[in-house]
Parts: C-alpha cells; structure tokens; sequence
C-alpha cells in the first residue's frame, strides 16, 4: 500500500505521473481571489495548558444550548441527552468499531443495530428498518431514488412543508438519475391537497410529505397516501421519531417508506452533526432498501445469532447494481438512539412528547399575547410553530442572542414571502419560567 509522499522527491513522482508539473499547476482551476497569497497567521507555539486556554476562549465565543435558552429547531432539538447514552457509547469496544463485516467478532455491534431497527420499525409502523445512513435529508433523498428503481417512473412529488435544505439534497441526488421533481405549495402551512392530486399521475414515482412539517404544522398522512396510492405511487413520509411516542405511525396511516432525523433520540446537537438518518420500509421493498440490514439467524449449533443481511451496497456489488452508494457505518449515533429508547421506555417516549407538545402550546399561547405577534398558520401543531413578527425577526433574533436566548429559526432565508416569520421550537427541557422569560424579553425586542 503506498501512503502520502513524506519527501520531495516521491511527491515529484506523482506530479510527473499524472502530468502535472508542480502543486501549483493543480490549483489553476481556483480563481486567484480565493487562495491566500500570504503564510497563515499562525502564531509561534506555545506551551499545552496555554493553548487550551486559548481554544477554551474560542469556544466561549459561540452562542451554543449550553450557554443559552434554545428555541431553535428546523430540524435539529434541543432534546435531553440521558446520562447513560455517553458513558456506554464511550466504551472502547463501541466507539472504536467501524463496520461489522465479520459476525464472529460482532456480534455486540450487530445486536444493537437489530435491536434499533426493531424498536424504529415498531415507533413508524413499517416491517423493516435498517441502518447506517446519515441524516434526515440523506434518508429522504435515498427514498427518492429507492421509489424510482422500485415504480419506473420518473417523477418525485415534493410537498411544499419539506425542509428546504431537505429539499436541496434530494434535487442533488435525483440530478443524476435524471428524476424530476415537481414541488406542491403550501400556502396555508400545509400541503394543498387538491394541487397535490393534480400533480399525482402516471410518471409519479412518489409523494414526499413530511409531518410536522418544516412549518410545525401537522400534515394529513392518510389523505395525501389516498392521492399517492391512486396515482400508482408510492408515500414517502418524514417523520422525527422522537415524536412517534404520541403521534400516530405513518406506517398505519397509509405510508410505504417512512424516514426521519434521528437526532432527537439521544443524539447531541454537535453544532449539526454528526446525526442519525432514519429509514424504515414495507416488506415489500425490503430488497431495495439502502444502508446496512441486519438480521438474525442461527449458528451450526443452532444458537441465535446476528449478520449483515441484503448487502447490494457498492462496496459487495457492481456499483451500477447496488441499491446505495451509502459507504461509512455511523451505527454509533444509531446505538445512542438504541440507548435511548431503552432507558426512557415506552411510557417515557410518550412522556417526552407530551411535555413538548404540551410546553410549545403555552409558550404560543404566551408569545402570540404580545401585541403585534400571530400565528402564521391556523394548522395544527406539534412541538415547533411559526411567528409573525412585526419587526424583521433576523435583527430580533441577533439582538436576543446578546441576552442569552437562541430565538428561533427566521424564515426569509428560505422563503421571501415570510420575511417576517420566526421558526420556534420547545422541547421537553424548556421550563415554564423560561418561557415566560422569554415571552418578556421577545416583548421587549418588538416593541
């Protein structure tokens, strides 16, 4: 195996191999504006505890939910993290595993990951559930593309509530299939059902609906998989299921393939990663499914054991014939969220929810009794809500941030039309005074 050149002369050797003549004729494609035509600025070295301090005081700079109230969502939550998750994934024998490839010396690794697709194909009400994929957004463009080999068809309908960055992923990977996406407003928060049957015909591949939606609001699974199903296509359903302990099961309401972020399950924020994607499906389409599928079986001896099954990954066949190019095990996120759901339990996941849906309903209650703060859409919602606001909420936003409050998500970044519209999100952590406080000083800031 030959590694990085170390001396002047292997790395003239690779530059003469590949035609170049020096490192600089590798880098003329980078317009001049963008490379540094000076040394960096690094400064001479320093003792260990001395630059600990100093990278201690970066840190101190950022605005993170540690050191601030967080209202923020769009996709990733402030959720709790229970204690246990950190001191188990940390074991050496998890966190220094890589991908389970020989059962005989996996099987704790292939065991947790059977155990997390049991308990997320039981949270979506689907048959299968696999692993390894690496958010939301990537879980929903991979059932894009699991729909078009599995329909023929070339055609994605996406409904208008789907994340936008969501939105940007799946046109990525579709742009290579040559798959077209036809996307369905939502005016009033949620999908237009009847622009959505209008949509829906013979070249539909599937219907992309996320619920709740990027908005908060909750859509209405079962009418939109009626329109799909009538249509000869399949309903692909975003879910976060960290909220499947109170809202009912996509898989019971019509859906064929459900996918989520995961990251509310035990997964910290990690200024946005790395996260879980999850990805639960039909029986029926079990052989298209991407990402890793373990399964059980048993041993000569007859002893129950685990294996990666369904491997038509790039890495085992002809990448033109496999069903995903999805390469890199991050099971350790799936593991936490395995942990998770084992130390909350049933009841626990309900109570989550419960008290999300619950503290959100207040704090609209309280944030929408401001003079001059609405509610945006009259649609129904879950734990996240969005605010008009009569003063540009980014400017709210940067000045309640120097008060200690991360104020939500402002809109006009992703749609023009609610330039005046703040994203907010309440989980279970958030407490009655903090609200209430938060109420007052958002008050204060629109005044």
């Amino acid at each position: 195996m030959r590694y990085l050149p170390t001396t002047a002369r292997e790395e003239r050797e690779m530059l003469r191999t590949i035609g170049a003549g020096s490192i600089e004729d590798l880098l003329v494609r980078v317009p001049e504006k963008a490379r540094l035509s000076r040394p960096l600025a690094v400064g001479p070295a320093v003792a260990e505890m001395d630059l600990v301090r100093h990278m201690r005081a970066l840190a101190a700079q950022n605005a993170d939910a540690d050191s601030h109230v967080c209202f923020l969502g769009a996709g990733a939550y402030d959720h709790y993290v229970p204690s246990p998750i950190n001191h188990l994934i940390l074991r050496g024998e998890f966190f220094t595993a890589y991908t389970p490839y020989q059962p005989e010396a996996s099987q704790g690794t292939l065991r947790t990951i059977y155990e997390y697709q049991t308990m997320i194909a039981e949270l979506t009400g689907m048959d299968v559930a696999n692993a390894s994929i690496y958010d939301g957004a990537s879980s929903l463009a991979e059932a894009a593309l699991m729909a078009h080999a599995a329909t023929g068809r070339s055609e994605i309908v996406v409904a208008g509530g789907v994340n936008p960055l969501s939105r940007r992923v799946i046109a990525t990977y579709c742009q290579g299939a040559a798959i077209r996406l036809r996307d369905v407003p939502a005016p009033d928060g949620v999908l237009d059902m009847e622009s959505t049957r209008k949509h829906c015909g013979d070249t539909t591949a599937a219907l992309i609906l996320q619920t709740p939606n990027f908005y908060g609001c909750l859509e209405d699974v079962a009418a939109a998989a009626e329109i799909a199903h009538a249509a000869g296509a399949l309903l692909i359903v975003g879910a976060e299921p960290v909220n499947l302990g109170v809202l009912a099961a996509p898989g019971a309401q019509g859906a064929d393939i459900v996918v989520g972020e995961g990251q509310g399950l035990g997964v910290p924020l990690s200024f946005g990663g790395p996260y879980l994607g999850v990805f639960a499906a039909k029986q029926d389409l079990v052989r298209r499914v991407p990402g890793r599928l373990v399964g059980a079986t048993v041993d000569v001896d007859g002893a129950r054991g685990f294996v990666l099954t369904l491997q038509t990954r790039e890495q085992h066949i002809r990448r033109a014939k496999a069903t995903s190019n999805i390469c890199t095990n991050v099971a350790l996120c799936a593991l936490m969220a395995t942990i998770y759901l084992a130390t909350l339990g049933k009841q626990g996941l309900v109570r989550v929810g419960e008290l999300a849906t619950a503290k959100a309903h207040y704090a609209a209650e309280r944030l929408t009794a401001i003079p001059g703060v609405s509610l945006r859409f009259a649609a129904p919602f879950f734990k996240e809500f969005t605010l008009r606001l009569p003063k540009p909420p980014d400017r709210v936003a940067t000045r309640l941030v120097k008060q200690g409050w991360l104020a939500g998500v402002p809109l006009k970044t992703f749609d023009r039309k609610l330039g005046d519209c703040l994203l907010v999100a309440v989980t279970e952590k958030r407490t009655r005074e903090e609200i209430d406080r938060f109420a007052d000083a958002l008050g204060k800031a629109v005044a």
